[in-house]
């Protein structure tokens, strides 16, 4: 895998893409996705630093799961997250990559796969490039402090964004959209929902 620091691409893209004026405390952004639209193609850095591009998982053939969550090691998101690493042989039984997406940087996002034994891959758009391509609302971001191996850290984060999940289809189009999302039952209604589309056996 390259290895490749994304923030000055990003940025740039973002700066287009989100060129609405800040309001109400949540910053501006594109509109938001639908279902049925094509998904955006975008790039960032895993949780290893590795470059991970939209154009070799999304639209090749398999369904592909992004979820935006607020922020690392947190509460709800440490149970959503968890509930995804529970569910991993379901969604791969019904051939879906899961994509967890934040503000946090790297580091973030590495401590947190280890401590809880993640076993999907976290993306980092420290830049809200990517949840502004999705539409998902943008906010201020804030910090965290958690023990980690009997030591307290403090996770900063530029930006928080929004619990949304999307679910893409085969051919990387918008399937299923959920933005008002049960952190601890959003992988069980993913996997309900996409169950329901198998057609019945007569």
């Amino acid at each position: 895998m390259r290895r490749i620091s994304f923030c000055v691409i990003c940025c740039a893209a973002c700066s287009l893409a989100a060129f609405a004026a800040v309001s109400g405390g949540t910053e501006g952004q594109s509109p938001t996705l639908a279902v049925g639209d094509k998904a955006p193609q975008f790039n960032a850095n895993t949780h290893t630093g590795d470059l991970w591009q939209a154009q070799e998982h999304i639209g090749q053939g398999k369904y592909v799961l992004v979820y935006f969550y607020p922020a690392a090691m947190t509460g709800g998101c440490t149970k959503q997250a968890c509930s995804y690493r529970d569910q991993a042989a379901d969604l791969s039984g019904l051939d879906v990559e899961v994509i967890g997406i934040s503000a946090d940087p790297v580091n973030n996002l590495k401590l947190f796969r280890e401590a809880h034994n993640l076993n999907f891959t976290l993306l980092s758009d420290v830049n809200g490039c990517i949840a502004r391509q999705f539409g998902v609302p943008v906010s201020k971001g804030g910090s965290f402090k958690t023990m980690i191996a009997d030591k307290e850290v403090t996770l900063k984060r530029p930006h928080t964004f929004a619990r949304w999940t999307f679910l893409l289809d085969k051919d990387g189009k918008v399937l299923y959209k959920d933005t008002n999302v049960d952190a601890s039952h959003d992988s069980q209604k993913a996997v309900d929902f996409l169950r329901s589309l198998k057609p019945a056996p007569r």
